[in-house]
């Protein structure tokens, strides 16, 4: 009678132990349903297309060079707090996570200008995926024509919180074939407080695989007549990226003692 009770007892726990690791697995994966963001399926396309929002979610750092006629241009990105150094043979200029900050021997680059530069490349670099960013809100537009291709397009418009220039809109248009991003389209609000019907585009065919995400080589702004796209007026050569998993010591993004906040 006694090893009964015992024998009662212990199956008793042992069902109880199941039932607590059932009841904590099935916490853990509503909590991993609560916290997965769903977009969708047009940009949900696109971002498969350049390698998985996932891929791109899991990388800690972005670094890249900006090749120009006046000095290249290195640039390393926390993803995560988009903390930012920009490196060139006149100026640094960086983000520590609150302020901008600036160190030259000269007046070559206007600190006025700094806060609204210092992610400026970053944003048109690491499309599509800032567009997957929180407090987007995403909508179908009318697509883009151009050479007799049509490119459907989806339109990004911003929560009145969200960054420097909540205002600011774009539209993606992605390739009918391939999902990825073939063009942006944009407009320009920073420091004007109101939102702007003038878009410039931008022009994505060239793109690297780095990592197991499809980052670009090049972009080309057009010139825009009535409200399209017609023929390439500039182009920036992007190289050297590289993106892991790895994170950037703090102290990069930190502004030095010979430099100044640029706020």
């Amino acid at each position: 009678m006694k090893n009964f009770f015992w024998i009662a007892v212990l199956a008793i726990a042992l069902y109880s132990c199941k039932q607590a690791a059932k009841k904590q697995e099935l916490t853990e994966k509503q909590t991993t349903t609560i916290l997965q963001k769903e977009y969708p399926e047009s940009i949900a396309s696109v971002f498969k297309a350049h390698g998985g929002i996932d891929t791109w979610n899991a990388m800690n750092n972005l670094c890249y060079t900006i090749e120009k006629e006046s000095g290249n241009e290195t640039q390393k990105v926390d993803l995560k707090s988009r903390k930012v150094t920009i490196e060139t043979n006149k100026y640094t200029l960086g983000f520590d996570g609150e302020k901008v900050w600036l160190d030259q021997d000269s007046m070559y680059f206007q600190p006025k200008r700094a806060r609204f530069y210092h992610n400026l490349y970053f944003y048109f670099y690491a499309m599509p995926f800032v567009l997957g960013d929180d407090g987007i809100t995403y909508s179908e537009v009318d697509p883009l024509t151009f050479e007799g291709i049509i490119y459907p397009g989806t339109k990004i418009s911003f929560g009145s919180d969200v960054g420097d220039a909540p205002d600011d809109e774009y539209i993606l248009y992605r390739d009918p074939k391939t999902n990825q991003m073939a063009w942006l389209a944009y407009t320009v609000t920073y420091g004007k407080n109101e939102k702007s019907d003038r878009f410039s585009y931008i022009k994505y065919d060239q793109w690297n695989d780095v990592n197991g995400i499809q980052l670009p080589s090049k972009l080309q702004w057009y010139t825009v007549e009535e409200g399209v796209p017609t023929v390439v007026r500039s182009e920036q050569v992007f190289s050297k990226p590289t993106i892991s998993e790895t994170q950037l010591p703090s102290s990069i993004f930190e502004k030095p003692a010979s430099g100044e906040f640029a706020e």
